[in-house]
């Protein structure tokens, strides 16, 4: 996790992710970088043409430079490479391609909205990168001067096509020093016996070297519930999971989680797509 890809759009929630990313940074010897995507309205300063004068570009411009440039001045950023970048494109777009042009391991971002789990991802740039991003995303809700992963919680079914993206959730985990919980969430409608569930598990860990932890199986309602619970169970620092493209975790995450379970949305979340 060498290279960090923060997006901002100068708010408090892309502040905090900033502040985490520069943790991450500093314990990784990594770098940071900052990207901004100048969206342009449709609007009335539109030509006839449907383009912009170049003024105005460069006003649009030039008002994102001063703000980047102020943040790249915060205390926190000390000591760490940062580099800009303001491109016009279109925030989703724009962050997946400056992925693969600058060899980003890691995304970092923040999540709007007080509204919870369903709100951090449905319909938003977060939600459409976390669904098409080819490396992980680590989405924060919250400030977090300490920032660590020591208990992260990882659910999955473990079937084969985990296997590749369970790479990368390994690899976070041993650079984090973190111990991973491995849960399997048993269902009233996918329901496995125990020792059928801990087979599946055991097998699948087999062939990788993680250095520190634990598989668990976990008896709720729903998927969603159980994920949230155990997560809370043992008080855990960081939620994983993978994401299967394009179907995203709209289909994952839906309006009936309680509002209890929502305030689990604090929580960071990082995602690893199949």
């Amino acid at each position: 996790m060498k290279k960090i890809l923060v997006p901002t759009d100068f708010s408090k929630s892309a502040e905090y992710a900033l502040k985490i990313a520069a943790q991450i940074a500093k314990k990784n010897n990594g770098e940071i970088v900052l990207i901004h995507m100048l969206e342009l309205p449709t609007s009335a300063n539109v030509g006839v043409s449907g383009s912009y004068e170049i003024p105005e570009l460069m006003l649009f411009k030039n008002a994102a430079v001063s703000k980047i440039d102020n943040l790249m001045e915060s205390p926190f950023l000390e000591g760490i490479k940062v580099s800009k970048l303001i491109q016009f494109e279109m925030a989703f777009d724009g962050i997946l391609s400056s992925v693969k042009t600058h060899n980003v391991d890691l995304i970092v971002m923040g999540s709007h909205g007080a509204s919870g789990f369903q709100e951090m991802f449905i319909g938003s740039n977060t939600e459409k990168v976390v669904r098409n991003s080819d490396v992980p995303v680590l989405v924060i809700k919250k400030e977090d001067d300490n920032f660590n992963a020591n208990d992260f919680v990882f659910a999955s079914d473990f079937s084969d096509n985990i296997r590749e993206p369970f790479k990368k959730v390994v690899q976070f985990a041993n650079e984090f020093d973190s111990r991973l919980h491995l849960v399997m969430i048993n269902t009233p409608n996918s329901f496995k016996s125990t020792h059928v569930a801990q087979e599946i598990m055991d097998n699948f860990v087999a062939g990788f070297k993680i250095n520190n932890f634990t598989t668990n199986i976990y008896n709720d309602v729903n998927v969603e519930k159980g994920i949230l619970h155990f997560a809370k169970s043992i008080k855990a620092d960081l939620i994983g999971m993978s994401t299967h493209g394009r179907k995203g975790l709209s289909n994952f995450f839906n309006g009936s989680i309680s509002e209890d379970l929502v305030n689990h949305a604090k929580r960071a979340v990082i995602t690893f797509k199949i």
